[in-house]
């Protein structure tokens, strides 16, 4: 596949180079006015880079737009006329809905929104996918590039703001869980690195048994539990305190502001 990053940022490099790892592209070209920030692709077989994002939308049979929201749609109209049928438009733009994509370019075209997280720089983003109608059937395109930097999901475009505050805004999220547990564990008597490495890989193994065994939390809290043991014992605290109900009602507040944001940039 011949891929174009547009706007090869923070986000486009990490996708760059889970391109590269998983062997994803037969020659890929990023673009970014100051090529200085992608110098160390330079020594990377079929990676071109440049400053020109007309040639390089001309080159690609997929284009992958990765800048700015406020860049985003004149880049769409210096490039709107080079758009062709095999061309795949892939946007990871937070709140630049299809309809006001094709509102620039057309509705002749194939367009997917990609709403990675940034976790896709270690090639574990959840990833969540939409598309115009001329674009359902190309979606596998977009699943096979960005399965290669973490996992997928299909949903439609109404639920793409939802996604944001769960996956992308999550991340902050977890974040913070995992520091309160680190200050618990240091309070314990862990120094700081150690208590960050207990904690760190504590989420992680959780996330992965969920993941391997495809249980629901409540089945594998129910293993660690026993009867007037230390684990319910903490667990009901954390709900006497209001961790679910606070952790839920930041999400919702997230949501509405997301919600807020959309209604201003109509």
């Amino acid at each position: 596949m011949k891929i174009t990053i547009v706007g090869t940022g923070n986000l486009g490099k990490s996708i760059a180079k889970g391109l590269i790892e998983n062997n994803l592209i037969t020659e890929l070209t990023l673009t970014r006015r100051n090529l200085q920030g992608l110098a160390h692709f330079e020594s990377y077989k079929n990676v071109v880079l440049t400053s020109d994002n007309q040639s390089a939308v001309q080159s690609a049979d997929i284009v992958i737009f990765a800048l700015q929201p406020a860049a985003f749609e004149e880049v769409l109209r210096e490039c709107a006329s080079l758009f062709t049928e095999r061309h795949i438009l892939i946007s990871t733009i937070t709140g630049f809905a299809i309809s006001k994509i094709e509102g620039v370019i057309g509705s002749g075209h194939t367009v997917i929104r990609a709403m990675p997280n940034t976790a896709i720089a270690v090639g574990k983003s959840m990833t969540c996918l939409c598309a115009n109608a001329k674009g359902e059937k190309r979606i596998p395109v977009a699943e096979a590039i960005f399965e290669g930097l973490g996992h997928t999901l299909i949903i439609p475009e109404k639920q793409m703001q939802a996604a944001t505050v769960v996956c992308a805004s999550g991340i902050a999220f977890w974040m913070r869980l995992i520091r309160a547990s680190i200050q618990a564990a240091i309070q314990l008597g862990f120094d700081a690195e150690q208590a960050q490495e207990l904690s760190m890989y504590t989420c992680e193994g959780a996330a992965q048994l969920l993941i391997s065994n495809g249980h629901h939390p409540e089945r594998e809290i129910d293993r660690v539990t026993t009867p007037m043991g230390c684990t319910i014992e903490g667990l009901n605290e954390m709900e006497y305190k209001g961790l679910s109900s606070a952790l839920i009602k930041g999400m919702l507040a997230s949501f509405y502001k997301i919600s807020l944001i959309k209604e201003d940039q109509v």
